[in-house]
């Protein structure tokens, strides 16, 4: 490379990073959308809104909350991996529909969830319940694993969802044979699962632990690398000797790629910030959500290793996004 070469291409980054910081100073320049690709009122709604009141607050801009449903994340993960990448819309979303989604669907996505899109932060972690209904004659974990392998219809709260994908990761560890009953929601799996239609299920901890509690359903395990708060008399699957089922979900803010440096810091900023207020705090302890804080690196590196692991899992499961 000349001499000439040389100055020509550090005059194009210096030109390149001050036209990035000038953009960071004036962002946000008007209100900030929020997508939220699962319907309002669920866990992820509840993070998107609480972290979004925060952010509003500080970054003296409205920040608005937007539900765009459907395909398990796709629609609304496409708006914004297709948005100008200006810092002014957002995608908070579970970590799932980034990493078991590219196997699933492939180019059905619509979009390329490593390449278009940007991780800013891990917002909040969370964890499955293994429950089974009393009349099904499962005593503890142990005696789980024997009926798995021998047959075991089980539900969750949809193809895809974290207790479909957590069952098949299990599944997979033990050479379980599973027939999963996809139900439209967590709330109706649950409905059955204490009616007796299905014997077991991973499904979300603050929707049966009231029923563990009252006897309706046994508690055998938890999916996370920790105890629940909710339930923590209830141990770990590493615990109870299947450390290769450990299986954790996040809720993930990501912008879309190209979105300026300073802009992705700022956020991850704003949000860490967000997380630490007590009241928002106290909201996703209710839901059995732990704060994270996680920043753009360790975000790419969850999603990434995520996609590897589902992508094995989904393979050998043989599991489709019409199953």
């Amino acid at each position: 490379m000349t001499q000439l070469s040389r100055r020509r291409l550090l005059a194009a980054t210096a030109l390149s990073l001050l036209a990035g910081a000038a953009q960071a100073q004036a962002w946000p320049s008007k209100p900030i959308t929020l997508v939220a690709p699962f319907p309002a009122g669920g866990p992820l709604d509840v993070v998107a809104r609480a972290v979004a009141e925060q952010l509003s607050a500080g970054l003296k801009q409205t920040v608005v909350v937007d539900n765009r449903a459907g395909a398990t994340g796709n629609i609304g993960a496409q708006a914004v991996a297709r948005a100008p990448a200006d810092g002014h819309t957002l995608l908070m979303t579970i970590d799932t529909s980034l990493t078991a989604n590219p196997t699933l669907y492939g180019k059905r996505m619509g979009f390329d969830a490593e390449r278009d899109l940007r991780p800013v932060a891990t917002t909040a972690s969370f964890s499955q319940m293994l429950v089974v209904n009393p009349s099904s004659g499962i005593q503890d974990f142990k005696g789980f694993i024997e009926r798995a392998r021998k047959g075991l219809n089980y539900g969750s709260a949809g193809n895809a969802s974290p207790g479909h994908l957590t069952m098949e990761a299990l599944g997979s560890l033990i050479g379980g044979q599973l027939n999963h009953v996809p139900y439209r929601g967590n709330a109706p799996a649950v409905t059955d699962l204490l009616g007796g239609q299905i014997p077991a299920g991973f499904v979300a901890i603050p929707s049966v632990a009231q029923h563990v509690d009252g006897g309706k359903l046994k508690a055998l395990a938890v999916s996370g690398s920790k105890r629940s708060p909710l339930a923590p008399q209830v141990p770990t699957v590493a615990e109870l000797g299947h450390a290769g089922a450990t299986t954790d979900f996040s809720f993930v803010l990501m912008a879309p790629a190209g979105t300026p440096d300073p802009v992705v810091k700022r956020l991850h900023e704003e949000t860490v910030r967000a997380l630490a207020q007590e009241p928002v705090a106290q909201r996703l302890r209710a839901l059995d959500l732990v704060p994270v804080g996680a920043g753009p690196e360790q975000t790419a590196t969850l999603l990434r290793e995520g996609r590897a692991r589902w992508a094995r899992v989904i393979q050998e499961r043989r599991i489709t996004a019409d199953q």
